[in-house]
């Protein structure tokens, strides 16, 4: 089984076409089952945000899981192939490897640096797990992504280099309006990202905030923690007619925010107050016709795309390449010392059933040995093997992290005749167990025998 990634994001494809890949729950989990039932991979993660679409996949055949994992993805967001294809981008093995970790640092998002994304991946892969389709291989690889993600963001300027969408946004809005100190803000969803926007704006000294949700309860929950108040989405008109800015990111299908219920917002409002909507969904929260209206301003990630790339240009950003690059060589090593494993495991096993055969036929013919000298033979004959096994154990080690060890390891098996069926049951085992099992046998403990 080889890696693959397949996908497209704001690098490829504008942000009104991504509007049209975006994904429900539903369809996520729908597109999760059908890849692996259609032979398509054998373990499937889906990393869905606002700007990007990826499936990061366990497949056989390369070729044949491009196509296959293409035509899923054309099927699962109602786009033909010939639609679809231009816009996508495949990554295999170390590349893949390096992208997904380039992704976890915050260099690939459409604001350079930003954490959110670590939310996001943490959320596909538990996504994944729910239904099934993360097995070790993507645990493993997506767990590590993670943990370099973090590295980066603790070891590097990154986190000062970047921010959020929704600081971004703030300041395309303040162009509008001013500081937002004191302003009354009204924030439209309840999920992580306008959690993320209503503690943004209650560090910014907002004056007034109030949450519309669907969920009348989850609504309340946000404002109490941000200390504002909740009103039921009935009431979204009122809300709006009291705002001056409002930041909607509902994922919801069809608009949170039409035409008719800003228009209706607006009667009797000063033409003199303007407003400005900052619509961080994808699809988009906000009815295009907002924008007609008079006195109302509406910034979306189409223009937040334009700005970040401008300002991305200006971010150092090599510290953090230097630790993808690291993480992933120790990632690719660590792989490949894996493979080598079930080969090790295999041989000790033979070897250690040789020897304790050798003693048992010992001890057939000399039952009258004293048992302090049988456990003195005994000690001696395995030691002979852990040594003779030491140097092709430390040699394969070594030929893993140069990625040359896979013939090697075909070659102990022809030389030492081990069943290859025995080799694959190892393979199958618990990691940790092959890694025990290696350290009794690699020298580490050497001379405490």
């Amino acid at each position: 089984m080889s890696l693959l990634a397949l996908g497209l994001s704001h690098r490829t494809a504008s942000v009104s076409f991504l509007e049209r890949t975006a994904l429900d729950a539903d369809r996520l989990a729908s597109l999760l089952g059908d890849g692996v039932a259609a032979g398509a991979a054998a373990e499937i993660v889906v990393l869905a945000t606002c700007s990007r679409l990826e499936l990061y996949a366990e497949v056989d055949k390369f070729h044949a899981g491009v196509d296959e994992l293409a035509a899923q993805l054309a099927q699962h967001t109602g786009l033909s192939l010939d639609e679809l294809t231009p816009h996508l981008y495949v990554h295999y093995e170390d590349r893949a490897v390096h992208h997904l970790f380039s992704v976890a640092c915050g260099l690939d998002s459409m604001v350079v640096g930003e954490s959110q994304i670590l939310r996001q991946i943490k959320d596909a892969l538990a996504l994944s797990q729910k239904h099934g389709t993360a097995g070790r291989n993507l645990n493993n690889l997506v767990q590590q992504a993670l943990r370099v993600g973090k590295r980066a963001h603790t070891e590097t300027n990154i986190d000062r280099a970047g921010q959020s969408l929704v600081t971004l946004g703030l300041g395309q809005v303040e162009q509008v309006l001013g500081p937002v100190s004191g302003r009354a803000a009204l924030v439209v969803g309840a999920g992580s990202m306008s959690s993320l926007a209503a503690m943004t704006l209650r560090r910014a000294d907002i004056g007034e905030l109030t949450v519309v949700n669907r969920t009348f309860g989850r609504a309340t929950h946000l404002a109490e923690a941000a200390g504002g108040r909740a009103y039921p989405s009935e009431r979204l008109s009122e809300a709006i007619a009291e705002a001056d800015l409002i930041i909607s990111c509902t994922g919801a299908a069809g608009f949170a925010i039409g035409a008719d219920v800003v228009a209706e917002a607006l009667t009797g409002r000063s033409p003199h107050r303007p407003l400005v909507l900052l619509d961080l969904a994808m699809p988009r929260d906000v009815d295009p016709a907002v924008r007609e209206l008079s006195g109302v301003t509406v910034v979306d990630l189409v223009r937040l795309a334009e700005v970040s790339a401008a300002a991305n240009a200006a971010v150092d950003v090599e510290a953090v390449r230097a630790i993808v690059a690291e993480e992933v060589a120790a990632f690719r090593a660590a792989q490949h010392a894996l493979r080598m494993a079930p080969t090790i495991v295999a041989l000790r096993s033979m070897a250690a059933r040789v020897a304790e055969a050798e003693l048992t036929r010992l001890s057939g013919r000399l039952p009258d040995l004293e048992a302090r000298d049988r456990a003195e033979i005994a000690l001696a004959v395995r030691r002979v093997v852990d040594k003779l096994l030491h140097a092709p154990t430390v040699r394969i080690k070594q030929l893993a992290r140069e990625g040359d060890g896979l013939s090697y390891a075909r070659a102990l098996g022809e030389l030492f005749d081990l069943d290859p069926k025995t080799v694959e049951a190892v393979s199958l085992a618990d990691p940790a167990v092959q890694d025990e099992r290696i350290t009794r046998i690699d020298g580490s403990d050497e001379g405490k025998r």
